[in-house]
């Protein structure tokens, strides 16, 4: 049977039924007018009004889209179109035989007395068979046990999708929710159980093996408060996607996932305020230098959802290019403009590509960023972090760069490592051509993001993975924290509210202690693993900071984005000799930082 006839068929089932429902309805109206004295009924009146309501009910039906199938089944949207068709015909239907019913032997209230009849009949035909199609499509005996903790919202979309899901894994068995109007609550025969701290008692009750938080903006507080207490109760946690992945489509509401450490440590949901970044983005020439890397690769997925004139993607790694593509195109073809393969050492390739490609607003994410790396080799810190961005940014000025965005890092407040400081002169390069060409040239400054490759947190996962100790430098490190995303899209309104010369300062929250990350991985992973502490090393602070001994702050336009300046340096006072000497020759402790003072001052 073809789509349409089948359809058809159901269309027409569905009106048979509705005019089995007056039929009915008009006979018990009029058996009720004579108390049940059949043989009072004019049968062939009856006959004529039960044909005429029919004709009647199919017209009024198919104007009010019944029987077209835009309503599904059993929802609001069909009740109401119901109930307007049955009360049209009523009225038309019952004028009639109020007028003309004595004539035929009829009691001119009968289409009255059989409206409500026909109407509840018609309702309760609609809810059994949702009940019944519901009872089909519920998780079989097998899906694991879930509570959900939340009955708002989000929490009553996940039940219905679980309940409605036949091939889900999981089967809603109880709600968990703290507040107390919501005790007794019921969504599709689930129930509000308890609150959090009853967690322990609810497992025990409904033998439930997973949690999942059902909360539209879920922040690491709320989340440590679920882990802890499903760690006492001995169950697993979930969690959603983010309310604008679902609204936006990304998601749904069923894609629920295992907790990460992210989720505990990192997870601030930050509100995008799309007027600060269209102006200066949407159907401009943009240009992300890192491209490939984590945090360029995610300013490149945001920025394309403002709709730029053109975005174009430069990095000296030919893989990342090819991820980035992937997320942004939908292909890793690698043969279209928007991937460009150059590095930004080469000034002469980098002038070229920008007189070429015009670009007219600018991120630079490139660098190197691993500490104890450039602590060994500071001359490639150098030629890529300081030289680098000179060449990023003069090409910028060649080519009349309208807003240029420096990606900074917290070492390069205060900084004691090779690291720091190259980027800290980064800044004041940056600062210098605010300076020189009167535009928005500006930096922008957080701490450590999560996930991004050789980070904190994978190197913990693969220690996790083959089973080895994991290592801490200090047990009282402290290091701030913020996903990718959330870095990104605070980078991206910063260019639209930073002024030239200055340097913004992300609010990444409180710093976190690099010892209890490493605890909860080991708890969440249930490996009985050590932890081995290494001591800091060279350059390595005890306890990051974001904004330098010499800076004041002020935050005129967002919450979360702090307002600074930095002292400018122009090209001429580049001194690599000076730089490497004083660096190396003043003693650098790990917790307090020594300044290099003279042909440049790092702070």
């Amino acid at each position: 049977m073809t789509r349409a006839a089948l359809s058809f068929r159901r269309s027409g089932a569905q009106f048979l039924l509705d005019y089995a429902a007056w039929a009915l309805a008009l006979f018990a109206a009029l058996a009720l007018r004579y108390e049940f004295d059949v043989t009072e009924i004019a049968w062939l009146s009856l006959l004529g009004v039960i044909v005429i309501a029919g004709v009647l009910q199919f017209v009024a039906g198919w104007v009010a889209h019944l029987y077209r199938r835009r309503f599904t089944y059993g929802t609001f949207e069909e009740v109401r179109a119901l109930t307007v068709s049955f009360l049209g015909l009523a009225v038309v239907l019952g004028g009639a035989v109020a007028v003309f019913g004595n004539a035929v032997g009829l009691p001119r209230s009968t289409v009255f007395l059989a409206a409500p009849i026909a109407l509840l009949l018609a309702l309760g035909v609609r809810y059994l068979k949702r009940l019944y199609v519901e009872r089909r499509q519920r998780p079989d005996t097998g899906a694991t046990r879930t509570l959900i903790y939340g009955a708002g919202y989000l929490g009553a979309q996940l039940v219905r999708r679980l309940e409605t899901d036949p091939y889900s894994p999981y089967q809603a068995v109880g709600l968990v929710d703290d507040a107390p109007q919501k005790r007794n609550a019921q969504i599709k025969g689930v129930r509000v159980q308890g609150q959090l701290d009853d967690l322990k008692s609810i497992v025990t009750a409904t033998r439930a093996e997973v949690i999942v938080v059902a909360f539209a903006k879920a922040d690491m507080d709320l989340l440590q408060r679920v882990q802890d207490a499903a760690m006492k109760a001995d169950i697993q946690v979930k969690v959603m996607p983010p309310f604008a992945e679902i609204l936006g489509g990304r998601a749904r509401p069923s894609d629920i996932r295992d907790i990460q450490i992210e989720d505990l440590i990192g997870r601030r949901p930050v509100d995008m305020r799309a007027d600060l970044v269209t102006e200066y983005i949407s159907g401009k020439r943009v240009l992300v230098t890192g491209a490939g890397g984590s945090i360029g690769s995610e300013l490149c997925r945001q920025i394309a959802a403002f709709e730029p004139g053109e975005l174009i993607m430069l990095d000296r790694d030919e893989t990342g290019l090819q991820t980035a593509q992937l997320a942004i195109s939908g292909h890793g073809l690698l043969h279209t403009r928007d991937v460009v393969l150059a590095d930004i050492r080469d000034p002469a390739a980098l002038e070229q590509i920008f007189a070429d490609r015009r670009p007219q607003v600018v991120f630079h994410a490139a660098a190197l960023k691993h500490l104890p790396m450039l602590e060994q080799y500071p001359d490639e810190a150098w030629k890529t972090n300081v030289l680098g961005t000179l060449n990023v940014l003069r090409a910028a000025e060649l080519a009349q760069v309208e807003t240029f965005v420096n990606v900074s890092t917290d070492k390069a407040a205060n900084p004691t490592s090779v690291l720091g400081h190259s980027k800290r002169v980064a800044e004041k390069l940056t600062a210098w051509m605010g300076e020189r060409t009167a535009r928005p040239y500006l930096s922008v400054r957080f701490g450590n993001v999560l996930g991004s490759r050789g980070s904190l947190i994978p190197i913990f996962q693969n220690l996790i993975q083959q089973e080895k100790p994991l290592t801490v430098t200090h047990p009282d490190a402290t290091r701030f924290f913020m996903t990718i995303p959330e870095a990104c899209q605070l980078v991206v309104q910063a260019g639209g509210i930073g002024e030239s010369g200055e340097v913004l300062i992300l609010d990444m929250g409180e710093p976190v202690r690099i010892l209890d990350i490493a605890e909860r991985m080991i708890d969440m992973s249930g490996k009985p693993l050590d932890i081995v502490f290494t001591g800091l090393r060279e350059g390595e602070k005890l306890h990051e900071e974001l904004v330098g001994d010499r800076e004041t702050t002020h935050r005129p336009h967002h919450p979360k984005i702090s307002h600074a300046r930095v002292d400018s340096i122009p090209p001429e006072r580049l001194d690599y000799q000076g730089w490497m000497g004083r660096m190396f020759t003043h003693p650098r402790d790990n917790t307090t930082a020594a300044i290099a003072r003279g042909t440049l001052e790092t702070r």
